[in-house]
């Protein structure tokens, strides 16, 4: 009976000691799953700190980059505002710029997300100043008339008074480009002998031949000589260097660089810029000594173009 009593002890023992034993397992192995749990937010939460956080270097070559594009919209404003242009967009940039400067330098942090909006506005601001730098180029090289176009449309503003002032700074030198540029020049020069029965003859001209003189040519096409009226004139000059002059068959004189000069013959025109074709047609009334000529094109105290032709006996 007492023994039995023991056998029933014990094995009660036996069961309260294997409860304890699960329950001390149940218990560490939720420790366990806890701290496994833990050190893997703590790792995620590290993660994500390392893929959204932008670090302070990156940062700062950010701003710098802000703080480049401003100085280069200051001088690109300048330059603008110099020749007259528009600025209103590149004032509305910069003040972006600023407000995105100031929220950066107060910021301790920044996302990637954030980092790459910044980023996409410089290549936006660049590709804006390369736009600007075309517009320069293009100011640059307006004609004298393109400038009063510009004045005459802005005369309504205000801000017009100072540009006005800086225009008429480099007006001298523009219209000395603009004027060489807008010369008139001839092209397809052909000289050639007609005679009593109306046969030309462009070569081995012989002074029987030459009943009249014909000079033909066209004016080439030039997209700066603006379109209004010319006087074209031409000069034969003979092999004795005089020039072929008859008042009776419309030879004059004009002024070429400060002195009076002789022309043969000479027609007013309107400049179309259609590469235009003048003939002109000469009588001498008598022959033409043998020798080397050369014909001279003029408009506007200037030279236009010239050839040669050679008359034998």
């Amino acid at each position: 009976m007492e023994e039995n009593q023991e056998n029933q002890l014990d094995t009660s023992n036996r069961r309260r000691n294997n409860r304890k034993i699960l329950i001390i397992a149940f218990v560490a192995l939720l420790i366990i799953v806890n701290g496994v749990k833990m050190y893997m937010d703590y790792e995620e939460k590290k993660k994500l700190a390392h893929e959204n956080e932008v670090t302070k270097k990156e940062l700062d070559e950010t701003y710098t980059k802000l703080t480049d594009m401003g100085k280069e919209l200051d001088q690109k404003i300048e330059e603008i505002e110099r020749l007259n242009g528009n600025v209103d967009e590149l004032v509305q940039v910069k003040a972006e710029l600023e407000e995105q400067m100031s929220q950066l330098s107060k910021s301790k942090s920044l996302t990637e997300s954030k980092l790459r909006q910044i980023r996409q506005k410089l290549e936006g601001y660049e590709q804006l100043l390369k736009q600007k730098d075309q517009e320069i180029a293009k100011y640059e090289v307006l004609t004298e008339e393109q400038y009063n176009e510009i004045t005459n449309l802005k005369t309504d503003k205000n801000e017009l008074n100072d540009s006005i002032n800086l225009l008429q700074e480099t007006k001298s030198e523009l219209a000395e480009k603009v004027e060489l540029a807008s010369r008139l020049k001839v092209q397809n020069l052909k000289i050639s002998a007609v005679n009593e029965k109306g046969k030309e003859r462009a070569e081995n001209i012989r002074t029987k031949h030459i009943d009249q003189l014909k000079v033909q040519f066209n004016i080439a096409e030039n997209k700066i000589a603006p379109i209004e009226g010319k006087e074209i004139m031409i000069r034969v000059v003979g092999p004795d260097n005089n020039v072929l002059f008859d008042v009776a068959n419309g030879s004059g004189t004009f002024i070429y660089e400060g002195r009076e000069e002789f022309y043969t013959a000479h027609q007013e025109i309107l400049f179309d810029n259609s590469k235009q074709l003048l003939t002109f047609m000469y009588d001498k009334g008598s022959e033409y000594a043998p020798g080397n000529y050369k014909i001279e094109v003029y408009t506007d105290n200037y030279k236009m173009g010239e050839g040669d032709f050679l008359v034998k006996k």
